[in-house]
């Protein structure tokens, strides 16, 4: 039986006295992929901010339940340190820090004073393998993090954090918005390599268009509209969707 890493239940949230999400109700099981489709403004952004923490989004009602533990009222780097990342659709620029000090930091942060601790030369070999694993070039992670990146570039930084933050679960935000298709296989394949390597990582995808899971192969897909979850299926109701529609 596969072990439960989330379960929501019954999640109801505001922003700015707004309400964004409607009893929305779902269970990830380790090492499982889900994906969640729908409109804009369907509250799929809304859900990952809301499980990552963002204090602007206010649980009404319901409860967030990761790794055993109700996480309603935990900071998000409480929760990053218990093992959830988001990889944000559009990651913000941030002049003068280097995308190296900016792994090296976070990585500190989640794991310091823990048996995967690492000094610093342990640290940059870790990095070196995961550029190699990644097909990325060393001079990336020299640049200020996301400063003048392309959107693909933008993208693999979020995935090469990913990789060496080594969360329990990864909320991917539309990481295949704004790439080109040639990027887009990049990205998945990077994806991929990094599951191989932890079969226990579990995946919460969003995104509009299935085009990104002919890259990536789905346990279950979600529909949310008006902020729940309104129909669930395999990996073929993207099928569904792509020649349908969300109607």
């Amino acid at each position: 039986m596969t072990k439960k890493i989330l379960s929501i239940r019954d999640l109801n949230v505001s922003i700015c006295e707004k309400h964004v999400l409607d009893g929305v109700n779902l269970g990830l099981g380790s090492g499982q992929v889900h994906v969640i489709m729908g409109k804009n403004g369907s509250g799929k952004s809304s859900l990952a901010f809301t499980l990552m923490g963002h204090p602007n989004y206010k649980i009404e009602a319901g409860q967030i339940e990761f790794d055993g533990k109700i996480i309603n009222d935990y900071r998000p780097d409480e929760r990053a340190k218990l093992g959830i990342f988001l990889a944000m659709q559009n990651p913000v620029e941030i002049e003068g820090v280097p995308l190296r000090q900016l792994l090296r930091t976070a990585y500190n942060a989640i794991y310091d004073n823990t048996p995967k601790q690492l000094r610093l030369a342990e640290f940059n070999k870790m990095l070196d393998q995961k550029l190699e694993a990644l097909k990325m070039d060393s001079k990336f992670i020299e640049r200020s993090t996301n400063v003048g990146f392309s959107g693909g570039e933008k993208k693999r930084s979020e995935i090469l954090q990913m990789s060496i933050l080594q969360p329990k679960l990864a909320i991917l935000d539309e990481i295949d918005s704004g790439v080109d298709v040639d990027a887009l296989k990049v990205i998945c394949a990077q994806i991929n390599k990094i599951r191989q390597e932890n079969q226990e990582l579990t995946l919460l995808l969003i995104t509009h268009y299935p085009r990104i899971l002919e890259y990536i192969n789905p346990d279950f897909v979600h529909v949310m509209q008006a902020g729940k979850i309104v129909k669930s299926g395999s990996g073929s109701l993207a099928q569904d969707i792509e020649k349908y529609g969300f109607e």
